[in-house]
């Protein structure tokens, strides 16, 4: 890696370890593309393998195209989750300290995990052939630049924003649930509640028109970036967000529920 980029993968390692902001990086260097972004990404995420991080599957950021307006990016972007990141709920409830992270806010988004390589298909049942479960998830992203402001470079580099993924009570797709599953992904609405308040609702079709679809997406990216693996068996790949992502505080408890689609709901309390 040139020494700029490792230079780069320095100063947000730093960012993340000690739990600060610090410029964009196209503060600096206005021409930093998002290219670049996932070299610099690639250093990281090989610095953490080294440091003993085990990569368990991916996030998908920005694949809501009813925000890409109001953050100013306007693509997806992926990262790794890892076993330090990943988190369990058990019976649905899970408590997660936010004194690790910078910014944080809350995304509910739908967990995949795979069982096969997932085809370059835009067939959803084609799709959900690949994958051995879905779940409730609630992503927790960060910014470790001021105020959320950033480009879609910036954000790749810096982690994909990702902070911590719960997730939920496995549903298993098969032959029996699959085709229903694959019409329900779009249409469904899932609802994201602070306390007793309902904060807001979200479609299926937010998602690259179907959090199927957006594996299809990842698969499709990553067969132009030999740098990194495929998908794969194993992998749990959370999709992005159903609706906007809302800052959150210690104290505070989350709830989501997922509606038609059938899948246990997450409530998770801050500390």
């Amino acid at each position: 890696m040139p020494t700029a980029l490792s230079e780069i993968a320095d100063r947000l390692i730093a960012a993340y370890d000690d739990a600060v902001t610090l410029a964009p990086i196209t503060a600096a260097r206005p021409a930093f593309s998002v290219d670049e972004g996932y070299a610099v990404l690639e250093e990281i995420e090989a610095r953490r393998r080294a440091a003993g991080w085990r990569p368990l599957g991916r996030k998908i950021g920005f694949t809501n195209r009813t925000l890409w307006d109001r953050y100013g990016v306007w693509q997806p972007m992926w990262a790794h989750v890892w076993d330090r990141t990943v988190h369990g709920a058990e019976q649905g409830r899970a408590s997660l300290a936010l004194r690790p992270f910078v910014q944080p806010r809350l995304e509910p988004e739908v967990v995949f995990k795979l069982k096969a390589p997932v085809p370059v298909s835009d067939d959803p049942v084609a799709v959900l052939e690949s994958v051995e479960w879905i779940a409730a998830g609630f992503e927790i992203v960060q910014s470790h630049f001021p105020d959320w402001r950033f480009t879609a470079a910036d954000c790749t580099a810096a982690f994909g924003l990702h902070g911590a993924l719960v997730v939920g009570t496995p549903l298993s797709v098969t032959d029996a649930n699959r085709t229903a599953l694959a019409e329900t992904l779009p249409v469904f609405t899932a609802s994201l509640s602070r306390g007793d308040n309902l904060v807001e609702r979200g479609r299926g079709a937010n998602v690259l028109d179907s959090p199927a679809l957006a594996l299809v997406h990842l698969a499709r990216v990553l067969s132009g970036q030999p740098q990194f693996p495929p998908l794969a068996a194993g992998e749990i790949v959370t999709t992005g967000t159903l609706t906007d992502a809302w800052p959150v505080e210690p104290g505070e408890t989350w709830s989501s529920d997922y509606g038609e689609l059938g899948l246990e709901g997450l409530t998770v309390t801050f500390t």
